[in-house]
């Protein structure tokens, strides 16, 4: 079969123009070079955080979803992180956490650690984009933080209540009752822990050690239930 490919043109008149041979090879040779300098231009790109207070807009999308007055902290606490992640395909992302101000550079500093890492986060946005329901962001496999809500089960506000933990990837790290089951069907190949995978936390891995050392606590170290996704500054 030939490496050429004879393309043609036509003028503005709807009559043929000239035709013209291509080369099929040197075709798919561009594509592949794009390619790569589109790879390359991610790899190259840097690292980026803000925090700054939340605008008027978000304060808005939050009250009476994620927030709201009886809440243990008030929306002037918290702060909006915007950073830069690694998605899943290999592309620069950025994500925006709503975390307590007074955790706001811990965050950052295990964002910059993970993306160092290349470490891959599938989305992270806030959790009103899921009418703040835990189940439906954990089904998207978002990595959020702030959400007023109890422990599940319980009168007890959740850290997450205060901003000052997050659920990472929740999806390759679920949240494991006490019989090893997951509420979660997509999370079911990833309750076994021994086989490493993009996106999971595990012991001794970037994730967990960027946790450390900032001085927070994971939930893949409690003895019964096992919550590999939820890091917090409290250990709870």
């Amino acid at each position: 079969m030939s490496d050429f490919h004879t393309c043609s043109s036509t003028g503005a008149d709807g009559r043929a123009g000239y035709r013209f041979p291509v080369s099929i090879r040197g075709l798919a040779l561009v594509l592949l070079l794009a390619a790569a300098l589109a790879s390359s231009a991610s790899a190259g790109a840097s690292f980026r955080a803000t925090v700054s207070e939340l605008p008027a807009s978000l304060r808005g999308t939050m009250t009476g979803s994620s927030w709201r007055p009886a809440c243990p902290v008030g929306l002037d606490d918290l702060r909006l992180v915007r950073v830069s992640h690694w998605g899943f395909d290999g592309r620069v992302r950025t994500g925006r956490l709503i975390v307590h101000r007074d955790v706001a550079s811990d965050m950052v500093a295990v964002l910059r650690r993970l993306y160092a890492a290349r470490f891959p986060i599938r989305r992270m946005v806030p959790v009103d984009a899921y009418g703040a329901s835990d189940f439906r962001s954990i089904e998207a496999d978002n990595t959020s933080a702030f959400n007023c809500r109890p422990v599940e089960g319980t009168s007890r506000w959740s850290e997450h209540a205060y901003g000052r933990a997050i659920d990472l990837n929740p999806i390759e790290n679920p949240y494991v009752s006490a019989d090893g089951a997951s509420s979660h069907r997509a999370s079911r190949p990833y309750l076994v822990r021994t086989r490493h995978r993009p996106g999971m936390a595990v012991e001794g891995g970037v994730v967990v050690r960027a946790f450390d050392a900032v001085g927070w606590s994971w939930g893949g170290r409690w003895i019964g239930v096992k919550d590999y996704q939820h890091f917090s500054a409290s250990g709870r």
